[in-house]
């Protein structure tokens, strides 16, 4: 009698068996032996999911489905709260957990949330002989990793393969995003920065991390992972994309945002009054655009844009290594007010003011110019370098000089007096200034401005005059 395997069956009727074990809860090889024996009139079939889990829309068949796969992390806990998050968006959730995450947590509470069965287990003989790690891949619009330790992305940046987790990550074609958590000399330490350029390089999108107190009794700084409901409105943003018209797919984007802080003291510092909605705005814009986009943002109060990797700085020191770091881009984007200056000697201790006592002297340093050092570069120049220039008066002269001066190829100028209300407000009036002349926009939102610039942005790539 000739034998009969799955990976014998032919494409269109293997999906739909797959399909049809998904909707049923079991496996493929399952579902085979359920059809063999209805067609033998065997009656008694084996015991499968509850009619409230049938009703469940399996991850399978779903308009969204998310592939979650959860690293071993105290953040695990709010792993659940995203599978609760995302599900009532309507999206369908699969998850796997590594070994660490379940030291964490419970294929119980996770499978309880998704309304489907957790895996697990790279060499489970009940899905591993129709490649289920493949399947598992294939089967997902986007691929979530939360939270994403330093071992799961060193892990991913090298190309090993030697559990569930990683071998679904290398066999994977959908979009990744990664929300990182992990201890803040973790996250700083040069392996793991190494690591994250890499990722960043191959594509994958962050989210986070944020800064707060860690798990440890008395560690605080940037290593938290994004909150849930962050990491769900980025999953939102991603698919609200997907079927959008794609004008820079494949090119890498860098934007700077916010302003940047230069510390007086532990609890002072100096700063420029930016709020980072525009660069913000342009980060969403290029990353609706199908770009690869990094942002890196100075102190704001203002959610993480859907799609991009953000990393967080604070001063303009800070700011040129992250630069420089995410080089190299197609494009470049420097919307941030950086501090001109900083306190040559920041006081260790706050500095007190004392009855009687001279008013204390602050020498000052030149911060790096950012904008002009990357648009001077001799070699890893970004294709397109465009700069701002935010004026108080002679708006297009001191833009014009700028232009010059900087190196850069476009500068969008706007006059940011108090009474325009731009600085901090959600609308604006630029003007594109380029070799060829100056270009008045209408006044508008930042968003649409946002919008208009990586319009130009995309002609300019594909050759058009601007």
């Amino acid at each position: 009698m000739a034998s009969l395997t799955v990976r014998q069956i032919d494409e269109a009727l293997k999906q739909q068996l797959r399909l049809r074990a998904a909707r049923h809860g079991r496996s493929v090889e399952d579902e085979i032996r359920n059809i063999l024996r209805d067609a033998a009139g065997d009656t008694e079939t084996p015991p499968g999911p509850s009619p409230s889990q049938r009703a469940t829309e399996p991850a399978a068949t779903a308009a969204r489905r998310v592939l979650l796969i959860i690293g071993g992390g105290i953040a695990a806990y709010k792993s659940l709260d995203l599978i609760r998050r995302l599900k009532e968006r309507g999206i369908a959730v699969r998850c796997i957990l590594t070994k660490a995450a379940e030291e964490f947590i419970t294929p119980l509470s996770a499978g309880a949330i998704t309304g489907e069965r957790v895996f697990s287990d790279l060499f489970d003989p009940a899905h591993e002989f129709d490649v289920g790690h493949i399947r598992l891949a294939r089967e997902a619009d986007l691929i979530v990793v939360a939270p994403a330790t330093a071992d799961l992305m060193a892990k991913m940046a090298n190309g090993l393969a030697n559990d569930l987790a990683t071998a679904v990550l290398l066999a994977a074609k959908a979009k990744i995003l990664l929300a990182p958590a992990m201890n803040p000399a973790m996250w700083s330490n040069r392996a793991t920065q190494r690591n994250l350029a890499q990722l960043t390089a191959d594509g994958v999108t962050m989210i986070g991390p944020n800064s707060g107190e860690m798990a440890e009794s008395g560690e605080r700084g940037l290593g938290r992972m994004a909150e849930p409901l962050e990491i769900a409105a980025s999953v939102e943003g991603i698919f609200k994309t997907a079927g959008a018209p794609q004008p820079l797919q494949g090119k890498r984007v860098l934007i700077t945002a916010g302003p940047t802080h230069e510390p007086i003291d532990p609890v002072r510092y100096i700063a420029n009054r930016s709020s980072g909605k525009q660069g913000y705005a342009i980060a969403q814009a290029a990353a609706a655009a199908g770009a690869d986009v990094t942002l890196i943002s100075g102190p704001v109060n203002l959610p993480k844009p859907a799609g991009v990797t953000v990393v967080d700085v604070e001063t303009a020191r800070d700011m040129l290594d992250a630069v420089e770091r995410a080089l190299p881009a197609d494009v470049a984007i420097f919307a941030a007010a950086v501090a001109d200056w900083r306190v040559a000697n920041a006081g260790a201790q706050k500095i007190k003011k004392k009855a009687g006592a001279a008013t204390p002297e602050l020498a000052l340093a030149e911060n790096p110019d950012i904008l002009s050092t990357i648009a001077h570069r001799p070699s890893g120049r970004p294709g397109l370098v465009i700069g701002f220039a935010a004026e108080t008066e002679n708006v297009e002269a001191n833009a014009k000089a700028k232009l010059a001066k900087k190196g850069c190829d476009w500068i969008l100028a706007n006059d940011v007096s108090p009474a325009t209300g731009i600085m901090g407000g959600d609308n604006n009036t630029i003007k594109l200034v380029t070799a060829n002349g100056i270009e008045p926009w209408p006044p508008q939102s930042k968003e649409d401005a946002a919008t208009m610039l990586i319009a130009r942005i995309a002609a300019a790539l594909k050759g058009d005059k601007t």
